[in-house]
Formats: C-alpha cells, structure tokens, sequence
C-alpha cells in the first residue's frame, strides 16, 4: 500500500522521501481532533513502509505551517477533560514523530503558532521559510503549551530564552528563530521544498539504522517523561481557572483578555 487518503493531510512519496502536507489552509491548518488522528496514523504508516527514509512535514497554502489548535473545540472542558487532550496529544502524535524510526524535517512555511510549533518541534529538525514566525502563546489564553512544548523549547533554545517566549506570548520572526537554534535553516519561501528535500537526501546517503539508533537513543535523555508528564497535569489544571475562561473568551471575541 503505497499511500492512504486523508480528508486533512496530502500525502506524497517519491524517490524515499514522503512529503506530508498539512491540508485545512481556510483554517490556517489549525489542529483539530481529526487532524492530530490523521497525522497519527500517517506516521504509524511512514514507519512501517520501507520505501520510505525521510520525512518532510509542512503546511498546504503560503500562510501557514499550523496556526495553533483549535480554540473553540475545547474552550469548555474542565480540568479532566484538559488533561485528557494534552495527554492523547503527547501519545498518539507528539511522541509518536519525536520517537519516530525515520528523521522527520518539519518544512516552516508561515505561522507556526502554539500546537503549530509544538510539531515542528517534535520534528528532529527544522527549515523556515524567510517569512515564518513562531510562537507559543498559550499564556495569554491562560493555558500553557500542552503538546510538549514547555520542554522541547527549553532543549532547543535554553531556559532563559525559551521563558521569554513563553511569558510574553510573542512571536519571533525566522531570523531570530534561526540565531535562537530553533531553526537549522532558514531560506526564500519558493525554496522551502527543494531546501527541505536537500536536506532529506543528504539524511539518505546515510544508514536509516543507525540514524534509527540515533534518535532512540538521544530521546532517551531528552524525552524522560517526568517534565512531559507534569506538562499534561498542569495543562489539564488550567481548564479549572477563571483566567483560562477569560483567556479563551477573549480569544473568541476577538478582544485583549482582562487577567
């Protein structure tokens, strides 16, 4: 079976490399329920087919890679039902591509915001577009990043500047994301693609088994769980706050949230 059909993704191979777009761009490409399922099993299908070495992820349209989650899907769970998404999150996509068999790029073709970053993240490396920026604005909402972003930002970029983003819940241009370390590389956005499989290729020439070894065993320093797991508990208290009802209301209507 060479490729499966999804209703958000679209899904290429050729030449050992898969390319997989993410493909609600009227949405900004935010992530859903639905979504975070698709790519899930896209990558349990890249991870068994043989033909495939290298994976490329990047969003459909000039916009956007992802824009975040998205806000009105869970704006009404409680504390439960909080930690709930954030842990399925972890489990069924973030770790999964984290934990991959194959390096996965994560190809930044515009706002990489919230969840949106938090993928690129989970990639092992990332290439942005000129005009992408990146964020995780999940305090002024009254949340905090629940897919593993609290800890992947503060090992690709430090504590002191990973809090900063955090805090301030801004977004940083591709420039500074690549001075930061976020990013490996930055190029023209017509170049974005064809960087990305250069890159890919230069992975290829080398053993996919011991790059498979490589990633097992650099994650296991790096994806311990302990912070991962605190992450999941203190996402899921936030749904109980006055400030996250605030935070998301705001979002909603379009206003500066009163905290």
């Amino acid at each position: 079976n060479k490729s499966m059909k999804f209703s958000h993704l679209n899904l290429f191979i050729q030449d050992r490399i898969a390319t997989l777009k993410l493909n609600r761009p009227k949405a900004l490409n935010a992530l859903n329920k639905e979504m975070i399922m698709e790519l899930h099993q896209a990558v349990e299908f890249l991870d068994e087919n043989d033909e495939v070495r290298v994976v490329i992820l990047t969003g459909e349209g000039e916009k956007s890679f992802v824009a975040g989650a998205d806000i009105t899907e869970f704006k009404d769970f409680n504390k439960k039902e909080g930690r709930a998404l954030s842990a399925t999150g972890h489990i069924s996509l973030f770790n999964r591509i984290s934990n991959a068999s194959k390096p996965y790029i994560a190809a930044i073709n515009g706002f990489a915001l919230g969840g949106g970053l938090e993928l690129a993240m989970a990639c092992h490396v990332r290439i942005a577009s000129a005009n992408a920026k990146m964020g995780l604005p999940e305090s002024s909402l009254g949340v905090i990043p629940g897919y593993g972003g609290t800890q992947r930002l503060i090992q690709l970029i430090g504590k002191g500047r990973a809090l900063e983003m955090m805090f301030s819940a801004k977004m940083i241009d591709s420039e500074t994301a690549e001075k930061y370390g976020l990013v490996n590389k930055i190029c023209d956005p017509e170049a974005l693609i064809m960087e990305s499989l250069k890159m890919a290729n230069s992975f290829i020439k080398n053993s996919g088994d011991a790059q498979a070894a490589i990633i097992r065993v650099v994650n296991s320093t790096l994806e311990g769980g302990q912070g991962f797991d605190s992450e999941i508990k203190e996402f899921g208290e936030r749904f109980g706050s006055a400030e996250f009802a605030e935070g998301t209301k705001a979002f909603i209507e379009k206003r500066k949230p009163n905290f």
